[in-house]
């Protein structure tokens, strides 16, 4: 077993290739998994790593290309030669192209296109011109089409033939000649046939397919949905045009993820690891949402400013403020992040709004009642009776419970409604998450504790 975490590994690498013994930097290298690969050229200098690149076999070294950092993937582009540039061109498949030119400077994309062939660069030129969020911008146009009146052996000398330069073999799609898609049989059908059986017969026409404008993110839970390997794409006419294969669709939920994460935390989403960000390109992502949070928890400030006589005359209260605030902003959350899930998975949308808002009320209400009973019985024993807190009487103690309940209450159902409400203007409900649901909830929460005490309490 190879240790990578601890970089045993990658110190005898490098030892091995400060003595110039590049066959057994090579054999050790070829151990590893590609991605592996790329994770051990990434900690090495800008020196080391075209050499490192350079003993790796062609195709094995198209692998790793791919899952290298675009900073990596520009280090090596810059300094290899115009014959080793094609060489790896040559290996990459349609999209892995595309996503190499999205990453690239405007004179590092101009050499790549300099040298792709005419037929690579016509498709990528057809994918670049999809919406970035689209199925169309993620599919590969490098797929195995079959023809309805082949019989299964003409079936697997073609993709004998041509299955080499395609992405996946394991499901090929039945066209007519206008290139609408019929239906598609899997590579285990065609090897448990007849030879002399037709594809019309064996082919699976009850599929589903995606269009090229669709939002990706759907593509990707389609595939997650129904285990999908691969899914078709297809034009306005049901046009078989590419396909999305599983890992576009990790990459793409894994996008969405870290961009709602970082929504939801008040960032500017960012495609660069936290690592190789600068400080200043961070500072740039999160000042703007520091500003804004600052500013928007001014209208707290003005609620407080606005009850000061009552504070005053109560002092005992001032302590009790952050522990309202701060449970009304964890159950907000609570309820924002699980109905985003809910609507990321297509498990709820705005139509389900009433049924969310009565559920997460009576959520809010037990949650409340439970949090509000503990409580009470923690200030009446602990604060006033073991700690001598004379100040805090029955009556301010209920005064804190019953806003506990409905400051509770509020946060839950402002948390389940805003991500909804979002949704529906067509806003990210990641974006009025945690930040703007925490502002709101503060400013509800003191509006109901200081309207307790002033009832209860004669303030």
């Amino acid at each position: 077993m190879i240790e990578l975490e601890n970089g045993v590994f990658m110190e005898q690498v490098e030892t091995f290739a400060k003595r110039h013994q590049w066959s057994v930097v090579r054999d050790m290298l070829l151990l590893l998994e590609p991605a592996d690969i790329a994770a051990i050229l990434a900690e090495v200098s800008e020196e080391l790593l075209p050499l490192l690149y350079r003993v790796l076999p062609k195709e094995p070294a198209a692998e790793v290309f791919v899952e290298m950092d675009p900073e990596e993937q520009e280090v090596l582009i810059k300094g290899f030669s115009d014959t080793e540039l094609k060489e790896v061109l040559d290996e990459l498949y349609v999209d892995d192209t595309v996503d190499l030119i999205e990453e690239m400077p405007a004179t590092v994309v101009k050499r790549i296109l300099k040298h792709t062939d005419p037929q690579t660069r016509q498709s990528v030129n057809e994918i670049l011109n999809y919406p970035e969020d689209s199925a169309g911008s993620i599919m590969t146009t490098e797929f195995v089409d079959l023809k309805r009146d082949m019989t299964v052996e003409a079936a697997l000398k073609r993709i004998r033939r041509t299955g080499v330069d395609k992405e996946t073999i394991n499901i090929c799609y039945v066209t007519d000649p206008s290139r609408h898609l019929l239906g598609l049989v899997s590579i285990r059908t065609l090897l448990l046939a007849d030879d002399d059986d037709v594809i019309e017969d064996i082919m699976e026409t009850n599929y589903i397919s995606v269009s090229t404008m669709d939002d990706r993110e759907d593509v990707a839970q389609y595939l997650s949905k129904y285990d999908f390997l691969a899914m078709p794409v297809v034009d306005k006419e049901s046009r078989l045009v590419g396909i999305v294969t599983i890992d576009d669709a990790i990459d793409v939920m894994e996008e969405e993820t870290t961009e709602d994460f970082e929504l939801m935390a008040g960032i500017t989403p960012t495609d660069k690891p936290y690592l190789r960000a600068g400080v200043i390109e961070t500072v740039k992502s999160r000042i703007p949402w520091l500003m804004l949070l600052m500013l928007s928890a001014t209208f707290t400030g003005i609620v407080i400013n606005g009850f000061e006589d009552k504070l005053a005359a109560c002092s005992v209260l001032m302590g009790f403020i952050p522990m309202l605030m701060g449970t009304g902003g964890n159950c907000g959350n609570q309820s924002s992040v699980a109905v985003i899930r809910g609507l990321s998975l297509n498990e709820i949308d705005f139509s389900d709004i009433f049924r969310v808002a009565w559920k997460e009320a009576r959520v809010a209400v037990m949650c409340g009642v439970m949090l509000a009973s503990a409580n009470f019985v923690k200030l009446l024993l602990i604060d006033r009776w073991l700690m001598g807190n004379a100040d805090l009487t029955v009556l301010v103690a209920l005064a804190i419970c019953l806003t506990l309940i409905c400051t509770v209450f509020c946060a839950k159902v402002v948390g389940a409604m805003l991500p909804l409400l979002a949704e529906k203007i067509g806003l990210d409900p990641a974006v009025l998450a945690a930040p703007f649901i925490s502002t709101i909830v503060d400013v509800l929460s003191l509006l109901i504790y200081f309207r307790f005490a002033t009832a209860l309490l004669g303030l």
